[in-house]
C-alpha cells in the first residue's frame, strides 16, 4: 500500500480515496483558492478553504451532510440557525477553533480579521465532486452539482 506523507509545494489536489498522511494546518496554509478538495473518500470529504480580508462562505445549508470546520489561521465569526433568516446562533472563531454543524442547520462564516483566513471542512457524505477547486466565491457560487 502507498501512504502518501507529503504534499509537493504549491500542488494541492485532491488525494483520496488512498489512505493520505498529511498536516492540514500546514496544506491549509498554502492553500489559496476559496475552495480545494483535498481527500475525497466514499463517506467523508475534506476541503481547504481561504477567504479573504472581509469576506464569508456565505449563507448555506447542506440538508444530507454534516460539516465539521476548523480555524487553521486567521479569525472568524460564525453563525447558525434553522433558517437563513433566523441564524440567532453567533460565535468568535481564533485558530485551532472548530464548528460542528449538523445537517440541516444554516450557517455562514466570514473573516474577522485583517489577513486571509484559513479553514479545513469535513463533510460526510462528501458534498463537492471529487477533484474540486474553486479558485473565488464567485466560481463557487456558479457551479451545480
Amino acid at each position: 500500500m502507498d501512504i502518501k506523507n507529503t504534499i509537493k509545494q504549491g500542488c494541492i489536489s485532491d488525494y483520496g480515496s488512498c489512505p493520505f498522511i498529511s498536516n492540514i494546518s500546514n496544506a491549509a496554509r498554502q492553500n489559496s483558492n476559496f475552495r480545494t478538495a483535498f481527500w475525497t473518500g466514499n463517506h467523508l470529504q475534506m476541503t481547504l478553504m481561504c477567504i479573504p480580508v472581509c469576506g464569508e462562505i456565505g449563507a448555506e445549508v447542506h440538508p444530507e451532510t454534516d460539516q465539521y470546520i476548523r480555524v487553521e489561521t486567521g479569525q472568524a465569526f460564525v453563525r447558525m440557525g434553522t433558517a437563513k433568516d433566523r441564524m440567532c446562533f453567533k460565535r468568535q472563531l481564533n485558530a485551532g477553533d472548530a464548528v460542528f454543524i449538523p445537517c440541516g442547520t444554516w450557517h455562514n462564516i466570514s473573516n474577522a480579521g485583517n489577513c486571509s483566513l484559513k479553514l479545513s471542512s469535513i463533510y460526510a457524505p462528501p458534498h463537492h465532486p471529487r477533484g474540486t477547486v474553486h479558485r473565488t466565491r464567485t466560481d463557487a457560487e456558479h457551479e451545480h452539482y
